[in-house]
């Protein structure tokens, strides 16, 4: 018998849309509206987004993660300048050179990590270490809030890698593809670990907490958001029906949809990584501040696992990694440690 496949805690990518999501799309799918991001709905989700930041921020919608980082980045930085981030950035792991590509072939500089966090001595090491017209020259420091081994900033440590880089002249991009998984998991406001903590500019992501194709790209720098919204066109990344994705996060800013979607996911993370804790030869390899856990799991254990049919990825840092997502159950989470005994 063909075990029933099971990709619940393979990525969040891999869950549904969440039904406030669905049901914005829904109630935007009536009527005619104005297109490419003139409608009414485009501009009150944009208008939340101030309000949820505290400051007077320009927002922009595309479609994924990869556009949200490459086109920011390629707003900050020429093609003669690099950018730093730490050795296991999404940017620098699984964009497929997207970044350079659409700034004309920026250089990424990778800088050492601990728990996925950026080292700030060896941040200084690469923004100082050479001054000539030979080298490409730093212009922006990446910072990844969830790390991509499932870590937080502090905001202490946001402001100050952010400090670092403004004594040296480089604007701070922020990689959120699980910004609100981060935000969950403490107790700083948005604007705490963002815009007052030095980030200019945050890709805000939308499609790992539940919604359906859409990142959000926020500029607290207004300068740098001058003509983005030309590199969005131009990339394709310009919807056409925009209404149907400023709905979505509309509804998710509104009483604290994200905070029970990410909350949720967070907990459930912290008790798969406690059960599996508790099982012989399984290691837990980082602290699980959001939604992500990464364990070594002894060899027969994992054949056992994708025996039973669960899907799950071998990940950077040495270990498996197992994510939870908005749609995870308390039952998914005690039947993989079932079939993990």
């Amino acid at each position: 018998m063909i075990p029933e496949i099971k990709y619940h805690f393979a990525s969040d990518n891999c869950s549904g849309i969440c039904p406030e999501a669905w049901q914005a799309m829904e109630k935007a799918n009536v009527g005619y509206h104005p297109s490419y991001g003139a409608d009414a709905i485009t501009a009150e989700a944009c208008e939340t987004f101030r309000q949820f930041f505290e400051t007077d921020c320009e927002v922009f919608f595309v479609f994924n993660g990869t556009a949200a980082n490459s086109l920011s980045l390629a707003t900050l930085c020429q093609s003669y300048h690099s950018v730093i981030c730490s050795d296991v950035a999404h940017i620098e792991t699984d964009e497929c050179g997207a970044p350079e590509f659409f700034s004309n072939g920026s250089k990424l500089l990778t800088a050492k990590s601990s728990l996925g966090k950026l080292d700030p001595l060896d941040v200084e090491r690469l923004i100082t270490h050479r001054r000539d017209l030979h080298y490409p020259r730093p212009k922006a420091l990446s910072i990844t809030q969830s790390t991509e081994l499932g870590t937080v900033y502090r905001p202490g440590e946001i402001a100050g890698l952010c400090s670092l880089a403004k004594q040296h002249g480089l604007h701070v991009h922020m990689d959120g593809a699980r910004f609100f998984n981060a935000l969950a998991g403490g107790t700083a406001s948005p604007a705490d670990i963002t815009w007052r903590a030095g980030v200019d500019v945050l890709c805000c992501g939308g499609t790992k907490l539940g919604m359906a194709v859409t990142e959000a790209v926020v500029f607290f720098n207004h300068d740098l958001a001058r003509d983005f919204e030309y590199r969005c066109k131009q990339a394709g990344q310009l919807c056409s029906k925009m209404r149907f994705i400023s709905a979505q996060w509309l509804r998710i800013l509104t009483d604290n949809v994200w905070q029970t979607h990410a909350s949720r996911a967070n907990g459930l993370a912290r008790q798969l990584a406690d059960g599996l804790g508790k099982l012989a030869g399984v290691q837990i390899l980082y602290p699980v501040d959001a939604n992500a856990v990464f364990a070594r799991l002894p060899d027969p254990m994992k054949a056992q696992l994708k025996a039973r049919g669960w899907q799950f990825y071998s990940f950077i840092g040495g270990g498996s990694r197992l994510v939870c997502s908005w749609a995870t159950t308390e039952a998914d989470v005690q039947s993989f440690i079932a079939d993990a005994s």
